[in-house]
Parts: C-alpha cells; structure tokens; sequence
C-alpha cells in the first residue's frame, strides 16, 4: 500500500511539476526569473519522477535531489539580488545550503562502494545530517524571502515561497525522523509526493491568475498552517508507531494502539481550543501579512450581520454588540446606551454587568470620541481626565479590555464594552482604526433605528390627531345646531311645528353622539356598509326635516341610488351644516334630488357668501383648509372621501356673493331593486 502511494503520489508531481515548466517556458517573454523558475519546476518533476520510478533512497535519486535543492537555491539568490537585501551572514547561510546538497550528492555516490556494516551506517547517518543542514539552511532563506520581499512582491513570491518551504519542510521531517529511527520512514515519503503535488497546484492557480498571481486569504493560510500541523502530527504518530515497534517487544500492539489513541485525543483537543485558534490567527496575522486584519472580509461580515433583518431574538442592539466583538475576537460584549448625558447598561453578549450610568463618561466620549483602552487606565498611562471619567464597576471587572465610542455625527449615541481576547495583546493602530470606523457605522445603523421608531410613533400620533380632528369637527357641527336649536326656541318656542322639529332634531342629535361615543372607544371597529339601494328623496326630507329647527330647509325631488345609508346620511349631513354656517339666517337651503344623465343627482344648495374659483380649486378639499374663522376644514374632505368609497363623485359650483351648490352623483339602483 505504502508503495503504491509513493508511487502515485510523486507521479502526480512530476506531472504537474513538468506542465509547469513548459507553461513558464511558452510566456512570450522570459526573464532572467522565469528561466530560473522553469529550470528548478522542470528539475523538481525529474527528481519527483526518480522516486516513483526508481527508489526514493538510490543514488540517482539523491543527485536529482541535490540539483533541485541548488536549482531553487540559485532562483531565491536571483530573486534577492534583484531586491538589493541581504549581506555577508545570508551569503554564509547560501554556501551552506549549496555545500550541504553538493556534499548530500557526494555521499550519496560513496554509498554505493563496497563499505563495511558500521561505515555503511556512518555514511548513511551522514547523508541525513547533511540533507537535514540543507533544509534548515533553505528554510532559513525560506524566512529571509519572506520578511523582505513578500510585502512588496507578494503576488509572484507567495507561492514559491509556500512551495519551497512544503518541499524543504518534508525533508526535514524525512530525514529527521529516518535519522531517529535508523530506518527510510516510507509512510512520509508516500505523504512527501502528495504535499509536492498541492505546491504544485498552488503554483499552477499562480500562473493563471497572471499578473495578479495568487492571493493568498488569511482563511485559507490559517486552514493550510492548520492542515499542515495536522498531517505532521500525524506523521510524527506514524514515527512514534514505527519506533515502537523497535522496542515495544510483544506489547507492541498495545503501545501503538495506546499512541494513535492519545495522539487522537490531544489533537482533538488541540483543534477545538479557542485559545489555539485565536493564537494562531495572531500568528497568521504578524508573521504572513503585512496587516492584521483582512479589511475587505471584515467589513463585508460587519455589514452583513448589522445588515440582516432583526427579530426578537436577535434584535438590531444585539446584532451590533456581536459583530464589534468578532472584530476583535472578544468573547463577550455589553453596548452602554446614551440616556440623557450619561450611559446606561443596554444590550449583552455572553457578558452580565451591573453597573450605574455615568454621566461623566459619557460627556468625556462625546468631547473626545477616543476609543479607551482600560488596561492603560489601570495602569495609569491614560490621561487624567480619561481616567476619571471611567467608572469604578468597569475597571474592577478584570476582562474589560476596550471601550469603543458610537458617534453619529457630533452626537453620541452609545458605546460598546469589549471584552479581552483569548489572545490578551494591547491595542494598536490597526485596532484603533478599525474599530473608530466600525462605532461610526454602528451608531449610525442605531441612529436610523431610533429615526425610524420616531417616524413611526409620529406617524401613530398623527393618525391619532386625524382621527379626533374628524371628531372635533363632528362635535363642533352638533353643538352648532344645537345653539341654533336653542336660540330659536326663544322665539319660536309655542310654534308646535317648531317644537316638533326641535325633538326631531334633538333625537338626531343624541343618536350622532352615541355614534360618536361608539368611534372614541377602543374597541370600536367601524362596520363595512354593504352598497344598496337607498331612497335618496326620502332621505333628504328626513334630513331636512331634522334641521329645521336651526335654518330654513326644503327637500325636492325623487330618485334611488346605489350607496351605503350610513356613509350617504353622513356626507349630506356635513353638506348641510356647511350650507347652514355659510348662509345668513332666514336664507333658504335646498337639498334637491333627481336623475342626472345615467345616476342620481343629489344637490345642496345655498345663497350664502359662496367661494372664489382659486379657493374651490386648490384648497376646498384639503383637510384642515377652511374659509370659515375658525373652521376644522374636514367636511368638504370627508365629504369627497365618503362619495368616492361609495363609487360616487362630487362636484361644486359656487360663486362669492352668490351661493354655493354642492352636487353628489350617485350610481342609480337597478330598476327591479328600486321598485322592491
């Protein structure tokens, strides 16, 4: 089996490795660099071929070997003689790595004569030593690459410096552990072949993407460093199970299962500790990258978590608590809410903090907008006035670590308290100026939802003043006729037509108050009218008859409309007080009812001051408009409103000095409804 994967695993390689070379050699034009490349690629698929092919320990191996490791070696020096870095000690480092493969390959020709036992096993443990020194020789200039040359050529070095540190890595890990073992660790070497291969594919999404190269995410390096680790721990087991069979004796079987078991167990262990993936996202970060944080993906995080839609589990405050921490890796945040001039407890995450409002921080952030970093106020390094701003809850809670501003605008809207890292570390610039511009974002996404809850109370006050504007307007009209009422019964009180007309009215004034009574409680919920017939002439003489009492009124005329009784009377009865409260007393009104072209024709009538056309056109329908000192301006409004739900139109003519006529048009009722 182990052969096997020897086999495909470098075959694999050379494959790849070979395309390589050729793709680089067919560029149109080729530098000095890209001669260098193809060289090495192309040598690097020979040596992968030699061990599929051949044995990964003859000595045509171990030359092909050394030519590749010096082929790599003499691509880095160009890359860092272009650059101009490096001095006399990387020069020393150089001839190491070169001498250490030339004296691999020398050993490598002298383990084919004809030694003894122990001058065979010395010139094997030579040859290790050797390939080992040339690994770390090459891993050493692996570093140097790294810290002069990928800020400011990362796209082209990334992926030769992840190949050339796989390949030096492996055979570090092989030699070493056949040093220790006295015998060719084979299961490494079929790992070797597959780990050359990913180089491989690594260099090969290189070479697509051009002149971008590979960029590398620090997602994918921390799953790579962490896919590495994991295969040589598991390597370093397979080492461990091997040697243990060298002197385990007959519990062999117990140790090694009792090895793989425990390597499992800490593994596991290992991989699923908060504190390990947090130190090595720090370690990805300073090591890897020339900054700390991937900007891009965090800001696309950012907005995406304050950018979802909220319920009531995870409301907005939440939300923006959450994603300030995952900034920063805190693993418990709190949001302080601006109540007035102090900060008060609001929102929490994985964090129960009870503490007082201050008034004193909040003012000082407001004034400042400094992000507090509350280990330097512990250690009295922040200025005085921060440090007596910070209350004493706060600083006696040993986790919390920053506390950041949200200012929107010039205002302070809250703040967010976070929690230490599992990584403790102090602030610095970057941390400062992601999370500056984060509050702003934060606090203007707060800024908008408290907006928003104003427009909508507004909107809920507004609906609530319309609605006892109607109201008002309604109790105005009936205390109206009921003045009038009372003011002709002075003069008319022992006309009995007149005392007829005032119960008539009387009665219809108590039932719209009980209706009005009924609207102004809670629970009342209008009930939808289904439209019928409707004896509009019958109507109208009730109406008149009604109001008599407060103004002269004569109803005329027949006809039987499609509408809703309740929406019908109550428009008339707002076209009628309008026509009373316009007319002079004594003036006439007439409500006059009949067909006009193919509907019912409903007109109000009166001599009173009457309006000018500009009045009628831009302002007679408009609620709270009113010609009339100290008028609500509804029932024009109401009245169109109340006509056009029943399908109907209104219309008005009206000249100033002259009177005004109100016309309703109504469908008619069909023919056979009517007669019923």
């Amino acid at each position: 089996m182990t052969v096997s994967l020897i086999l495909w695993g470098h075959a694999l390689a050379a494959l790849m490795f070979g395309v390589l070379a050729l793709a680089v050699m067919r560029r149109a034009r080729l530098d000095a660099t890209d001669r260098a490349l193809a060289l090495a690629l192309f040598v690097t698929a020979l040596w992968a071929l030699a061990v599929a092919g051949i044995d990964s320990r003859d000595v045509a191996t171990s030359l092909a070997l050394a030519v590749r490791n010096i082929a790599w070696l003499g691509l880095m020096a160009l890359l860092v003689r272009r650059a101009r870095t490096g001095g006399y000690a990387l020069l020393a480092v150089y001839l190491v790595a070169i001498g250490m493969a030339l004296l691999t390959a020398i050993l490598a020709i002298l383990q084919t004569l004809p030694f003894d036992g122990e001058g065979a096993a010395a010139l094997y443990g030579a040859s290790l030593v050797c390939r080992m020194m040339s690994a770390v020789a090459g891993l050493v200039l692996v570093h140097h690459l790294a810290i002069t040359l990928l800020p400011q050529h990362k796209a082209r070095l990334i992926p030769i410096a992840i190949t050339v540190a796989t390949m030096w890595s492996m055979d570090l890990a092989t030699a070493a552990l056949g040093y220790a073992l006295g015998a060719w660790p084979d299961a490494l070497i079929a790992v070797y072949g597959f780990a050359m291969a990913g180089a491989a594919l690594v260099l090969g999404l290189a070479q697509r993407r051009g002149d971008r190269g590979l960029m590398v995410s620090r997602a994918a390096a921390l799953r790579s460093l962490s896919i590495a680790g994991a295969m040589a721990y598991a390597a370093l087991t397979v080492g461990l199970t091997s040697a243990a069979a060298s002197w385990a004796g007959d519990n062999v079987r117990l140790v090694q299962t009792a090895i793989i078991f425990g390597a499992t167990a800490a593994l596991m262990t290992l991989m699923s500790t908060p504190w390990l993936r947090a130190w090595l996202k720090v370690k990805v970060a300073k090591h890897l990258f020339r900054h700390r944080y991937d900007y891009r993906a965090e800001w696309q995080r950012f907005t995406d978590r304050l950018g979802r839609p909220g319920d009531a589990a995870d409301p907005l405050d939440l939300r923006i608590v959450k994603a300030m921490a995952d900034l920063t890796d805190a693993p418990a945040a709190m949001l302080l809410v601006a109540d007035g001039a102090a900060l008060i407890a609001g929102a929490s995450w994985a964090w129960s903090l009870a503490g007082e409002g201050s008034a004193d921080l909040g003012q000082h952030l407001a004034a400042s907008g400094r992000i507090v970093e509350l280990d330097a106020v512990r250690r009295g390094a922040a200025p005085a006035v921060e440090t007596a701003a910070i209350p004493g809850w706060m600083l006696d809670q040993p986790d919390a670590w920053a506390l950041v501003p949200l200012i929107h605008g010039t205002s302070l809207i809250g703040a967010i308290l976070l929690a230490r890292p599992p990584v403790d570390r102090p602030l610095d610039w970057e941390d400062l100026d992601l999370l500056r511009v984060a509050g702003r974002q934060a606090a203007s996404y707060l800024a908008e939802d408290r907006a928003h809850a104003a427009l909508a109370d507004a909107a809920r006050f507004d609906e609530f003043n319309r609605r006892f504007a109607f109201i008002i307007h309604d109790l105005k009209n009936l205390v109206s006729g009921l003045t009038l009422v009372a003011r002709n019964a002075e003069r008319h009180a022992d006309n009995p037509d007149f005392r007829a007309d005032m119960v008539a009215t009387l009665k219809d004034s108590a039932t719209r108050m009980n209706a009005l009574l009924a609207r102004l409680s809670q629970h009342h919920q209008a009930a939808d009218e289904p439209v019928q017939p409707v004896d509009a002439g019958e109507l109208a003489q009730r109406l008149a008859a009604g109001r008599r009492a407060q103004h002269p009124i004569d109803a005329a005329g027949a006809g039987v409309a499609l509408a809703q009784p309740g929406r019908l009377e109550q428009l008339l009865g707002h076209l009628l007080q309008n026509a009373v409260e316009a007319s002079p007393a004594g003036a006439p009104i007439t409500v006059a009812v009949g067909r006009h072209d193919a509907g019912i024709a409903i007109d109000v009538i009166d001599r009173g001051v009457g309006m000018s056309p500009a009045f009628v056109r831009d302002r007679l329908f408009r609620p709270f408009v009113s010609s009339k000192p100290g008028g609500f301006g509804i029932g024009a409004y109401e009245a169109r409103q109340l006509a056009t739900a029943m399908g109907g139109t209104l219309e008005v003519a009206s000249r100033e000095g002259e009177g005004t006529r109100f016309r309703l048009i109504l469908p008619p009722a069909p023919a056979l409804e009517a007669a019923a």
